[in-house]
């Protein structure tokens, strides 16, 4: 199969633009919404494949995706038709009745992964709070541990609740939230000897590591891929000690990284494992996943008020299964490969600036010279200036997550106006 054709993109059709534009006042928004966000000044409108349209009717060609959340871009006619049919039957009922959905979506995600065990939530800060609760319970009640600590990596990100702020290994994110929970220590991402020098250090008395939380690949601490030795190793160390692995795949799963999970790049299978953003193309969703063996909790122990109805889960069923029937995988493997030549070839061009492109399928980043004044929010407010939407990973890494419906047309098209950018920011 052509690489060319493996997605049809309509977004590049002249249907696909706003009959009308209709300019929307930004201070206005400003004074009855919270200043919670650094927001750039444009207000969208309107979407339609990997493409979308401002208020004032400019067109911008989106590899933000919703922050990778936008598996099928924009519009997408299986998702429409899934959330249109299902809003009219049935959106929403309590997870005291049994919901078909939820137990649809449940079995392709056990099908497709190696859970034996799904719990539905609304985001993937809810999921990684699950995961927290399950480990604790879990180093309680099978470990035996009176205060078990949960590992975590330097540079991480799981999200912006209390727990997870404090799982995620940034203090920027921390900052003025203190006290922290309690039970969590760091170590740096993809380093064994630290990691193992961690767990000795804390087996004494009532004190041990539980569970460490990991992402496959690092995304808000710079686009940093998982050493596959490193998880090897760790995965080991996990079945000599009981110790529960977690990963967090809320920014890299369901086929943002060519694979349907991130693990898979990895060489091992973890205990327990999250999921949300890309797994409903844009309706909120999280999801915990886990091995039967640590399945252990029991009705009051978690719930969630709209985990999993069946608005949400028909969603998601209609993305995933999109997934395969359009052999998407394929096209983020191939465009992946296309997009990360040509930022590896405009880095060349300028070195300067630029010191390293890495990343795994449509996830990826470009390192800037920490030496130099530019950064990624430099980049990302030029390109925006030309039509292509882009988010920072940090201040030196600009990151790329279009939609995995992205056409080779498309990345060509992001590619030259990245070097038209670079070019005017150059000195």
């Amino acid at each position: 199969m052509s690489t060319e054709t493996l997605v049809e993109n309509p977004s590049n059709t002249a249907e696909s633009k706003p009959a009308v534009s209709t300019p929307y006042n930004l201070n206005e928004f400003d004074t009855s919404v919270m200043g919670t966000y650094g927001r750039f000044p444009i207000a969208l409108a309107q979407g339609k494949g990997c493409r979308v349209w401002d208020t004032e009717g400019r067109e911008y060609l989106d590899f933000v995706a919703g922050i990778a959340t936008c598996t099928l871009g924009h519009g997408h006619p299986a998702l429409v038709e899934a959330v249109t049919q299902q809003i009219q039957t049935l959106h929403h009922v309590s997870n005291l009745y049994y919901i078909p959905q939820q137990g649809e979506l449940a079995k392709w995600i056990i099908e497709h992964s190696c859970a034996d065990r799904v719990f539905f939530c609304n985001s993937g800060a809810e999921a990684n709070e699950g995961a927290i609760k399950l480990a604790r319970k879990y180093s309680h009640k099978v470990l035996g541990i009176e205060k078990p600590v949960i590992l975590s990596a330097k540079a991480s990100f799981h999200g912006r609740t209390l727990a997870t702020i404090t799982a995620t290994g940034q203090p920027k994110y921390q900052k003025n939230f203190d006290p922290l929970v309690p039970g969590f220590q760091y170590v740096p991402y993809n380093n064994i000897e630290a990691l193992e020098n961690a767990i000795a250090d804390l087996d004494e008395g009532n004190q041990r590591v539980g569970a460490i939380i990991l992402e496959a690949l690092q995304g808000e601490g710079g686009v940093r891929p998982g050493a596959r030795e490193y998880f090897l190793e760790l995965r080991k160390i996990c079945d000599e000690t009981g110790i529960l692995l977690i990963l967090d795949e809320v920014q890299v799963g369901v086929g943002r990284t060519g694979k349907y999970w991130g693990y898979e790049h990895l060489g091992i299978e973890p205990d327990v494992f999250t999921s949300a953003k890309g797994l409903a193309g844009g309706i909120p969703i999280g999801a915990l996943m886990c091995k039967k063996f640590c399945d252990i909790f029991e009705p009051g122990d978690h719930a969630s008020t709209f985990g999993g109805n069946p608005f949400a889960c028909a969603a998601a069923l209609a993305v995933n299964q999109t997934l395969e029937q359009e052999n998407l995988l394929q096209n983020v493997q191939q465009r992946g490969e296309q997009l990360r030549t040509q930022l590896r070839a405009i880095a060349a061009k300028y070195p300067d600036i630029f010191v390293e492109v890495r990343g795994w399928g449509l996830i990826n980043g470009m390192e800037l010279n920490a030496d130099i004044e530019l950064t990624s929010v430099d980049i990302v407010k030029a390109a925006m200036a030309e039509g292509l939407l882009l988010v920072p990973a940090g201040p030196k890494v600009v990151r790329f997550v279009p939609p995995l419906i992205v056409s080779a047309e498309e990345v060509n098209q992001a590619a030259q106006i990245l070097e038209r950018t670079v070019g005017q920011l150059a000195p």
